[in-house]
């Protein structure tokens, strides 16, 4: 053995037993002293246990399911090492739309390959056939199980090895394994600024900097409180209609996914549009504002938001957007004043893909049960906020193949740096969530869907009831959206206003919302009233080519078509405070 494989040797036992001691470790952390963990894998365990009972009352679905298993294996072992017909390139099992791991070449060209993957996507395919077939399972029950078999199976997958990976054997041997030693200090350099877990990184978080590269728009800070920043965005036009209007992001988020680069900027699109825009920018909460809880976020954040922008510009009535929990927040702000018998300053409201009944939350359902919110109470109330990190690694846990094995192999296997993009920059830019706030989503939103309950819901003393507001709504919701099911948002949209334009959009939670005009990518639906079942007007719905976008300045305009001379940002009398983006946007984990 020459000395550059004694290196490569040395390198690779190194990595493996870093790996091993980081792994065991990681665990210990998690079982031992972790809550959360401890009770997912007992709600696990208990699922399981249930599975099993459920078998042994009906084994013929089980036995059904095992005979179709073995006479499709035996199907691909006969069309990959014997086929009768070789020009005939038809899989016997396909992988899924969207799924990317095996579309390099030798996936196809090498039998023993093409075996490993149509047997691996069999092996997937029946597990998860076989939970939903499995007669007496409750749907919640069936949900998590199908949501931990999937990560268990995708975790195994054989493209994340690189015995069982034609693509990365072949680029280990042809660089000497240089893709492993160069995946080797990526991993290294992930685990020491992720602190106590390991943070995938999915682009390079040195090729943006806010105010130069993202969130571009020129504006200015014009309010600031302990919670968010106001920021109010230079005019383009001379003229501007007169009600404002305001974007509600999600505390959960930094606000410039709405203010990316100039050519997918909804703040600037908006802007040009004749709109005096103004911006919420929340404080990255720390340790010392564990008591905010999702009350202050509508009193001191949403309404201190409109008293704000009423003393810049004199106007009492403004229009708003609200995106995601942000849009929760609006909605609960517009119950709030009608519970306090005081005017209606959102004279009219925007929802993109947000919850108000929370009983079909997507994939984060498989979270939402007595043991597991307790436990995450628990975590939040000893550690003061729930930790963006961690917050983030659990979203993409809920599309492990593209936002967390993806990475995993290009990173550390094929030692490649992750690419530079807007989005993923800003998806790894996490915010962390107050204690407080988190408990009350997670057990009143949640687990208990107290917000479409008539009063069950307190404001600063005051009940509020959704079915009060008035007001025109638009509520935008994406097909694919694995976060808030359209169906979902749906039910939410039929307890508030009568007056309710129901949209829906292609793609899913971020794409379908940030879809400009000039990228012509996703079309949307519109039809009828919010009645009936989310089917019923889906089926009735008509399909529009292009941006959603153009649909809502239509909308909001017949609303708001008074014009009035552009607002200047600042004036001797209010200076404002400092240039957008802002302080509290720059602040990271």
């Amino acid at each position: 053995m020459d000395t550059q494989d004694k290196d490569l040797n040395q390198t690779l036992n190194a990595w493996w037993q870093y790996n091993q001691d980081m792994y065991t470790a990681f665990n210990n952390s998690l079982f031992n002293d972790n809550p959360v963990q401890k009770a997912l894998s007992e709600q696990s365990n208990r699922d399981f246990s249930a599975w099993l009972d459920a078998i042994i009352k009906k084994p013929e679905t089980m036995q059904q399911n095992q005979l179709d298993w073995w006479q499709n294996q035996l199907h691909i072992i006969q069309q990959t090492f014997a086929p009768t017909d070789p020009d005939n390139t038809t899989q016997a099992v396909t992988e899924e739309r969207g799924d990317r791991r095996f579309k390099a070449d030798e996936w196809q060209e090498n039998p023993w390959f093409n075996y490993i993957k149509q047997s691996y996507l069999l092996f997937g395919q029946s597990l998860l056939s076989s939970i939903r077939e499995t007669p007496g399972l409750d749907d919640k029950l069936k949900e998590r199980l199908e949501f931990f078999a999937r990560q268990t199976v995708n975790s195994l997958s054989p493209s994340n090895f690189i015995s069982t990976n034609p693509e990365l054997l072949k680029l280990t041997l042809d660089s000497n394994g240089q893709n492993l030693i160069d995946g080797f200090e990526l991993f290294k350099s992930d685990l020491e600024k992720g602190g106590d877990m390991l943070r995938i990184s999915m682009t390079d978080e040195s090729a943006f900097e806010l105010g130069t590269d993202l969130a571009t728009t020129p504006g200015r800070i014009v309010y600031q409180n302990h919670l968010f920043e106001l920021i109010q965005y230079n005019a383009s036009s001379d003229e501007v209609y007169q009600a404002p209007l305001l974007f509600v992001p999600p505390f959960v988020n930094k606000y410039y996914i709405l203010d990316l680069q100039s050519s997918n900027s909804m703040v600037k699109w908006a802007v040009e549009q004749g709109h005096t825009v103004f911006m919420m920018s929340w404080k990255n909460p720390d340790i010392s504002m564990k008591d905010i809880g999702f009350e202050d976020y509508v009193v001191d954040g949403v309404i201190a938001a409109v008293d704000a922008i009423e003393k810049h510009t004199g106007e009492s009535d403004i229009n708003a957007i609200g995106y995601c929990i942000g849009g929760t927040l609006l909605a609960t702000a517009m119950a709030y004043f009608v519970s306090k018998r005081m005017k209606q300053r959102i004279k009219s409201a925007t929802l993109l893909t947000t919850l108000l009944d929370f009983s079909q939350p997507g994939e984060l359902g498989v979270f939402v049960n007595e043991p597991t919110v307790s436990a995450l109470e628990a975590y939040n109330t000893q550690n003061g906020i729930m930790h963006g990190h961690m917050l983030g690694t659990s979203f993409s846990m809920l599309r492990e193949n593209s936002l967390y094995w993806n990475y995993y192999v290009n990173n550390y296997l094929k030692g490649k740096a992750p690419m530079s993009m807007d989005l993923l920059y800003w998806n790894s830019d996490s915010t962390n969530l107050t204690a407080n706030c988190h408990n009350f989503m997670l057990r009143e939103l949640y687990l208990e869907n107290k917000l479409i309950c008539e009063k069950q819901v307190s404001i600063r003393g005051t009940k509020i009831d959704l079915s009060k507001i008035k007001q025109p709504l638009y509520m935008l919701s994406t097909r694919d959206d694995h976060i808030a099911l359209w169906q979902g948002t749906f039910k939410g949209a039929q307890k508030t206003s009568k007056n309710v334009t129901f949209v829906l959009g292609e793609s899913g939670h971020i794409a379908g919302v940030i879809n400009p005009p000039q990228a012509n990518k996703y079309g949307y639906w519109f039809g009828p009233d919010v009645t009936g079942e989310p089917q019923q007007w889906f089926d009735k719905a008509k399909h529009s080519k292009g941006s959603w976008w153009t649909h809502w300045q239509k909308w909001v305009t017949s609303h708001n078509s008074d014009k009035v001379p552009a607002r200047a940002t600042h004036s001797e009398d209010a200076p404002g405070i400092y240039d957008a983006p802002g302080e509290y946007v720059k602040v990271k984990l």
